[in-house]
């Protein structure tokens, strides 16, 4: 047994690595090149099964935002960006930088710096490697509940145990994990704007249209069983990096 917590020790040890711009440490247990591969083939997938828009003016806008990102954000990735006909309101970047933003959501920017807000955090995400980190995250857990089968084989409760581990590990670790990507995503999302030329200060302000848009929405889900910062918490954050950002913007 204490072979396994060694092996799951140096495991964790040597998969370590470093975010872009935040320095902050994460955990991974897959291979970028792999990831991007998967991403590449999943986005032509869907966009097979997808209706790419006809609206000249907006794809060449997402096109124009999408590159004038990915020129800023250190990633030697084969970007691809697309417009899709879909009335939720929602974009997306896979691994290896393939971006869809949905029509749905254009509403809401309304400007070239709103559309740039949406595109920034999702390149951000993926430059982040955070769908790798929650996947790392979820074999931890299931790591976990397998040393723990072994190791209360023989007690009557081990079902039960382990039952409360499993929502521990999620509650405790999955779900602050998704709230933190997305601050991250936010925080990194508006450097890469700011660099790209794009006034952050509209990050801000789209992010109040959201607010507005989905108020009352949630259900009554708490924000600490939510895999999203609450609206407030989210505009108030980018409030406080505002700064930052605009010394990127202003040496444009």
């Amino acid at each position: 047994m204490k072979k396994i917590y060694w092996l799951f020790f140096m495991l964790i040890l040597s998969s370590c690595t470093t975010v872009a711009l935040t320095g902050r440490k994460q955990l991974l247990l897959s291979n970028e090149s792999e990831e991007a591969a998967s991403g590449s083939a999943s986005y032509q997938q869907y966009l097979s099964e997808s209706k790419i828009s006809s609206d000249k003016t907006n794809t060449e806008l997402v096109k124009k935002v999408g590159k004038k990102i990915a020129a800023v954000s250190g990633c030697d990735y084969e970007w691809e960006f697309n417009l899709l006909e879909n009335s939720e309101a929602n974009a997306w970047c896979l691994p290896g930088g393939k971006v869809a933003v949905y029509t749905g959501i254009l509403p809401y920017t309304q400007t070239e710096a709103g559309l740039a807000t949406v595109m920034s955090h999702e390149i951000a995400h993926a430059i982040a490697r955070h769908g790798a980190e929650r996947a790392a995250q979820a074999q931890l857990v299931q790591y976990g509940l397998a040393a723990g089968n072994v190791a209360l084989q023989d007690n009557p409760n081990k079902d039960l145990i382990l039952m409360g581990v499993n929502v521990a590990g999620n509650v405790g670790v999955i779900l602050p994990y998704s709230r933190k990507h997305e601050s991250e995503a936010d925080y990194m999302g508006l450097l890469l704007m700011a660099k790209a030329g794009y006034d952050p200060n509209e990050a801000v302000r789209f992010w109040e249209r959201m607010a507005q848009a989905s108020s009352g929405s949630q259900g009554g889900i708490s924000a600490f069983l939510s895999t999203h910062p609450s609206d407030e918490k989210r505009i108030k954050d980018l409030q406080n990096h505002m700064s930052e950002a605009l010394k990127y913007y202003n040496k444009q």
